[in-house]
C-alpha cells in the first residue's frame, strides 16, 4: 500500500526546500499528518502490540495491496478540537499542537484490495480504545456514503470500546448520530447489495455490535476479540452475574454457541489474510461505460506547480501550466475556447480516464470586440452559461465532471444584474447539482461564496473533495470581511480626516486573524468539509484512484445512495 505522505522537515528533497508559499504548506502539512498517524503515540503503539494486536494502520497496511495507491480520507479531522488545559495555555508558536482526538480515533482509507477498489474503516485503539467521538460518526457515514455511491465493498476492522461517555451528547442521539451507520449497514444489505466484511479485532461493545451484525461476514479473532450488548463489568452490575468477556462473547462463544461470527482465526495476520480471499471471491463488476485509454504521463512534472502557484494568493498564474500538470499528456480538447475565456471546459484523460474539465482561469482576461478586462475567478453571465451546457453535454456522454476551483464568487454590479447572472447562476448550479456522472473537486485557491457552491461544493454530493495546502474556503477574504463589518465607521473617520484608534485598528486585525484561520485548508479538513489535503505529487493518483473507484457504478451519483428502479 502507498498512501501519499510528505517527507518531514529534516528529510524533505532540495528541490522542495524554496521558498514558495505552497512548499512551506506542504511540508507544514505533512510534518503534522506524521504526528496524526501516530495515533496514541508510542506508548499507546507498544501496549497494542503487548495485547498481541496489530494497530489500526498496521493492519490496513497488511489489508491493501502492496505498491498500491490509498487515500486516506478525514486524517485531519478534530485534529485541532479536544485540546487539554495545558496544550491550550502552551504556546504552540513552534508547531502546530494536536488535540486528543487525532483523527477522531479511526482511520478511514480507500485502496485495492486483490486489484478491486474497497473502503476500509478501521477504529485506531492507540486512542482512548478506540471509543467513538462525535466526529467518528462522522468519518464513518463519510467513508460509508463513498461505498454506497460507487457500489465498492466496504471493510470495518473493529477495535473499539463504543461510546467515548463525556461526548455522549454529540455521539448517540440525533439523525446523523451513530444510528445512522447502523441504517446505512441496513440500506448496503438490504437494497443495493453492497459487500461488507467485518473483522472483530478487539472490543466491540454495546450499539457497535450492530455493526458487525449487520454485515455479510463476521470474523472474530481468539484471545483478542469480545463483541457484546454489555461486558462483563455491566453484566456483572445489571444481573448479579459473574463471567468474563471471553465466555461472555468471545470468538470461540460467537462462533459455536450463539452463531453471530461466522469464521475464527488465531491471530491479526490470519484475519488480514481471510479478508483479502472474500475480496477476491466478490462477483466482478460490470465494466463502466466511460472510455478509458492507456495512461500517459503529464505534460509537466507535479514539482513544477510549486512555481506555477504563486506565493500569494490574490496573484495570477497561467492555469492552462497547471492542467498541463494533471493531465494525460497535458492535452485538453477545449470547449468554447474563445468564449467567456474565465472559464476553461474542456475534454481530458487523466490516467487513462476520459474527464470533462471546469477550471477557473485566474488573471485578467481581456473581453472580446474591446470591452472592460474580466477578472479570472470570478464567474460572469456568459461563463456560467458556458459550463451549464459543457456540464449538460459531459452528462449526456457519461464523463466523470473534473472541477479545478479558484473561484472568488459571482460578478456582482449593476451590468451583472441586468444581464441575468442570477438566471445564469441558477442554470449553472442546476447542471451541476443534478447531473448523474461522477464529479471529483480539486481546491487549488479559492473556494468563496456561492461560486463555492457552483464549482461543485461539498453541499452539493461530488463523490470526492480535495484541496491542496493552499485552499481557502470561505465566504469571503478576511479584508472584504472587515471593509464588510466597518466600512461605514471607516469611511466616516475619513470623511472626518480621521485615523482609526488602536482600539479599532485591534478589532479589524482580530477580525483578519479569525478569517485567515478559517479559511485555511487545514481547518476545512479538520471540520470534515474536504476529504483529505493533498500534496501536488499526490494529486494525479489521488485523482485516479476517486475516479476508478467511482466507476464501480454505472448509476447515478447523486445524494448518498441511490435505490435500484425495482424499488422506487
Amino acid at each position: 500500500m502507498k498512501i501519499a505522505k510528505t517527507s518531514t522537515a529534516d528529510e524533505t528533497p532540495a528541490a522542495m526546500k524554496s521558498t514558495s508559499r505552497l512548499r512551506e504548506l506542504t511540508v507544514e502539512l505533512q510534518e503534522l499528518e506524521a504526528r496524526l498517524r501516530l495515533g496514541g503515540g508510542p506508548d499507546k503503539i507498544e501496549k497494542q502490540h503487548s495485547q498481541g494486536k496489530l494497530t489500526a494502520r498496521e493492519r490496513i497496511d497488511l489489508l491493501l495491496d502492496k505498491d498500491s495507491y490509498a487515500q486516506e480520507v478525514g486524517l485531519l479531522v478534530a485534529y485541532d478540537q479536544y485540546r487539554t488545559s495545558k496544550q491550550q495555555s502552551a504556546n504552540t508558536n513552534e508547531r502546530e499542537e494536536i488535540g486528543a482526538a487525532p483523527g477522531a480515533g479511526v482511520v478511514t482509507v480507500i485502496g485495492r484490495v486483490a486489484g478491486r477498489e474497497v473502503v476500509v474503516v478501521a477504529n485506531d485503539a492507540t486512542v482512548k480504545a478506540g471509543s467513538w467521538w462525535p466526529e467518528t460518526i462522522k468519518k464513518i457515514l463519510r467513508a460509508q456514503e463513498i461505498a454506497m455511491r460507487s457500489h465498492v465493498p466496504i471493510i470495518y476492522l473493529v477495535d473499539s470500546a463504543g461510546v467515548n461517555l463525556p461526548y455522549q451528547g454529540g455521539v448517540f442521539p440525533g439523525q446523523y448520530g451513530a444510528s445512522r451507520i447502523f441504517y446505512y449497514n441496513s440500506i448496503m444489505r438490504r437494497y443495493l447489495k453492497i459487500p461488507q466484511i467485518s473483522a472483530v479485532m478487539g472490543p466491540c461493545i454495546a450499539g457497535g455490535a450492530y455493526l458487525p451484525a449487520l454485515s455479510d461476514v463476521i470474523i472474530m479473532v481468539e484471545g483478542t476479540s469480545f463483541m457484546g450488548l454489555g461486558g462483563a463489568n455491566l453484566v456483572k452490575g445489571a444481573t448479579g452475574q459473574t463471567i468474563d468477556n471471553e465466555t461472555l462473547g468471545g470468538a470461540r462463544t460467537h462462533n459455536e454457541l450463539s452463531g453471530v461470527a461466522h469464521y475464527r482465526v488465531t491471530n491479526d495476520e490470519e484475519c488480514i489474510a481471510r479478508i483479502r480471499e472474500f475480496v477476491s471471491e466478490l462477483a466482478v463488476t460490470a465494466p463502466s461505460h466511460v472510455a478509458n485509454y492507456p495512461s500517459e504521463e503529464a505534460a509537466r512534472q507535479a514539482a513544477e506547480l510549486y512555481d506555477i502557484i504563486p506565493a500569494e494568493h490574490k496573484q495570477p498564474y497561467n492555469a492552462r501550466q497547471l492542467l498541463e500538470c494533471l493531465l494525460d499528456a497535458g492535452h485538453l480538447d477545449e470547449f468554447q475556447a474563445d468564449y467567456a475565456k474565465e472559464m476553461i471546459t474542456g475534454h481530458a484523460r487523466v490516467r487513462g480516464i476520459q474527464v470533462g474539465v471546469i477550471a477557473n482561469n485566474r488573471g485578467m482576461i481581456r473581453a472580446a470586440g474591446g470591452g472592460p478586462p474580466r477578472f479570472g475567478g470570478i464567474i460572469y453571465t456568459e461563463s456560467a452559461e458556458k459550463v451549464a451546457y459543457f456540464i449538460d453535454t459531459c452528462n449526456r456522454r457519461q464523463t466523470p465532471l473534473l472541477f479545478i476551483q479558484d473561484v472568488s464568487g459571482f460578478m456582482i454590479g449593476s451590468e451583472a444584474e441586468h444581464s441575468g447572472i442570477i438566471r445564469a447562476g441558477a442554470r449553472f448550479v442546476e447542471a451541476m447539482a443534478t447531473a448523474t456522472v461522477p464529479k471529483i473537486v480539486l481546491t487549488v485557491n479559492h473556494a468563496s461564496g456561492a461560486g463555492y457552491y457552483a464549482m461543485a461544493g461539498q453541499g452539493f454530493d461530488p463523490d470526492f473533495i480535495y484541496s491542496w495546502p493552499t485552499g481557502r474556503m470561505g465566504v469571503m477574504e478576511g479584508d472584504s470581511a472587515v471593509q464588510a463589518v466597518f466600512g461605514s465607521q471607516l469611511e466616516k473617520l475619513k470623511r472626518n480626516d480621521l485615523n482609526p484608534d488602536e482600539k479599532l485598528v485591534a478589532e479589524m486585525d482580530r477580525v483578519r486573524e479569525t478569517y485567515d484561520m478559517e479559511l485555511d485548508a487545514k481547518y476545512a479538513a479538520a471540520r470534515g468539509f474536504v476529504d483529505a489535503v493533498i500534496a501536488p505529487e499526490a494529486t494525479r493518483d489521488a485523482l485516479e484512484l476517486s475516479l476508478r473507484t467511482c466507476l464501480n457504478y454505472s448509476g447515478a451519483h447523486l445524494g448518498q445512495f441511490v435505490l435500484p428502479p425495482t424499488l422506487v
